[in-house]
């Protein structure tokens, strides 16, 4: 059986346009200084928020060591076919707090990167739901390892989705 829309595509069609600054203008910072310094400069505008940031609309709000926390305001660039935020949104608003906050305990020199994530969404997220945070939390930080768990919640501190996540801490 074939579907057939009920109205042209020009009628359903939106456009967003997106502008990035070139990720290498805070990638050369990481051999010099100490992650959390970095992210620092990112919250407070001296250094842009990343390409994947802008492209799905995170900001990144608050740093310390072992934590961090991105805030979004879900949209309509964001819907799956059913209508609510796809479950991607989440995964990368909490996979972002997560990995930053593992990030704000490196040495310079030293790089992480995700090898394991889970996420377990709770509720819809809409547009209605308003701005949502991410916040992320290191549990333990090894040697080679660091586990964080993550929390996206509305702005009343509803829980709308839970994750934690395993990052690999290495020296390029």
């Amino acid at each position: 059986m074939r579907y057939s829309r009920p109205t042209p595509m020009a009628d359903l069609t939106r456009t967003r346009t997106i502008t990035w600054a070139d990720p290498a203008d805070t990638s050369w910072r990481v051999p010099t200084e100490h992650g959390l310094d970095v992210l620092r400069r990112v919250v407070s505008g001296e250094l842009p928020n990343s390409p994947m940031a802008q492209l799905m609309d995170l900001t990144l709000t608050e740093v310390a060591e072992g934590f961090a926390v991105f805030t979004a305001t879900p949209a309509e660039f964001h819907y799956n076919p059913a209508g609510v935020a796809h479950g991607g949104f989440a995964a990368t608003l909490l996979d972002s707090a997560m990995g930053c906050a593992v990030y704000a305990t490196v040495q310079p020199g030293t790089h992480y990167t995700t090898v394991e994530l889970k996420v377990n969404l709770m509720k819809a997220i809409t547009e209605k739901t308003g701005v949502v945070r991410g916040i992320g939390r290191v549990l333990h930080r090894g040697r080679r390892t660091a586990v964080a768990e993550g929390r996206l919640e509305d702005a009343a501190g509803a829980l709308l989705a839970h994750a934690t996540t395993t990052c690999l801490i290495y020296t390029p």
